[in-house]
């Protein structure tokens, strides 16, 4: 009787997973014209006080612990053209990326840099610095939106450093909207602020990039 009894209520948990996991809520994906984007970005003057690159934790061992390949080699797996090859310890060979900032063909992975969209010190002048360091982790690593990371030249990246769009945008002016809409959907994801210049620049081009349209999820 006993064991009948246990029996019973082992099938009846059973049964109430699916239920259970049927339920979590999950993140929806929003979308809005960049000038209604724009608006959702809450407003604060930034502060770099305590910044240090190494309170992002990065890269780490990626979205697949199993692969041998850290969130670097993952992103430039992800995001070539023409499929590397990927020997032992993840050791990448041959393969192609397009540089999307300068519009630049790139044949060798080490000529590339992954870039944070919103760089790490932006990051942390606009809300980051309160985060905890698990959180700075998961968002120099995060995978979980395209725009988060993106291969680029190393030249590109460089110049752009920890500037925001006030300050720079890409060379190719052909992808300004394009980029704009992945800084102010990386800034919505991770819930940042703008300051008051990057605002006025993102506003100004509002208008102008009429049809780009600004998609993200809430980071987890």
């Amino acid at each position: 009787m006993i064991n009948k009894t246990l029996r019973g209520c082992t099938a009846l948990a059973l049964a109430l997973v699916p239920l259970i996991t049927a339920t979590a809520p999950a993140r929806a994906l929003e979308a809005a014209p960049l000038a209604d984007a724009i608006e959702l970005l809450p407003l604060a003057v930034e502060d770099r006080t305590g910044y240090a690159r190494n309170s992002f934790k990065h890269w780490n061992a990626g979205d697949d612990a199993d692969d041998g390949c850290n969130t670097r080699a993952e992103v430039l797996l992800a995001e070539a053209t023409v499929a590397p090859e990927v020997g032992p310890g993840c050791a990448i060979s041959g393969g192609s990326w397009t540089s999307y900032y300068d519009n630049q063909t790139v044949i060798q992975a080490g000529s590339l840099d992954i870039d944070h969209m919103v760089p790490l010190a932006e990051a942390w002048d606009s809300g980051a610095s309160t985060w905890t360091p698990a959180r700075r982790e998961a968002y120099a690593n995060d995978q979980g939106a395209h725009q988060s990371l993106v291969a680029v030249t190393a030249r590109s990246n460089r110049s752009k450093a920890d500037k925001d769009p006030a300050e720079w945008l890409p060379p190719a002016a052909d992808v300004h909207c394009r980029y704009l809409g992945e800084w102010v959907g990386t800034k919505l994801r991770w819930g940042l602020s703008a300051d008051e210049a990057e605002l006025k620049t993102l506003e100004a081009f509002g208008e102008a990039c009429e049809t780009t349209v600004v998609t993200y999820t809430t980071a987890p």
